[in-house]
């Protein structure tokens, strides 16, 4: 006897409830996840194209062009208190910036390199405490990924902290 499968008594696929996140190193022990849906681009950096600006804090890199317009660069490890790009001695590679937007503000979040995309499900996610991350730290998360070892950085916090 076969068993047939009538495709109107199936089930329907439950929803996708996992998110596409940008994966990044931080640190030799911390990884960045960033929302794909809040990053409008990742563009390829060369040092020289970056205009320092003078008496801005020191995790500001200066501002580039992007598509004919001003974009300030930042470097994301500083912000976060991991040791900056600048003394880790990556000035002399060719930096990634990860370009968000919030309210038409655009910012470049520079780092290293850019790992991958990821699936994760963000109702996983834990809540951020003070005993878990530096002082520094706290603010820009939304939260961290039990088993994955990644934090995911709060776009808003980030954007509204050089507001």
């Amino acid at each position: 006897m076969t068993n047939i499968l009538d495709p109107l008594t199936l089930e329907p696929l439950p929803p996708e409830t996992r998110q596409r996140l940008l994966h990044f190193p931080l640190s030799k022990e911390e990884s960045g996840l960033l929302p794909l849906e809040q990053i409008t681009e990742i563009i390829r950096l060369n040092w020289v194209d970056i205009l320092p600006v003078p008496e801005m804090s020191s995790c500001i890199l200066g501002i580039g062009n992007w598509r004919g317009e001003m974009l300030w660069l930042v470097d994301l490890k500083e912000l976060v208190g991991c040791i900056p790009l600048s003394k880790s001695g990556q000035m002399l590679a060719s930096p990634v910036a990860i370009v968000i937007e919030v309210n038409n503000h655009p910012l470049g979040l520079v780092v290293e390199q850019v790992n991958d995309i990821e699936l994760h499900d963000l109702q996983q996610l834990q809540p951020a405490t003070a005993g878990t991350f530096s002082p520094k730290l706290l603010p820009f998360i939304l939260g961290s990924l039990p088993g994955v070892g990644g934090i995911v950085l709060d776009v808003t916090a980030i954007t509204n902290f050089f507001a």
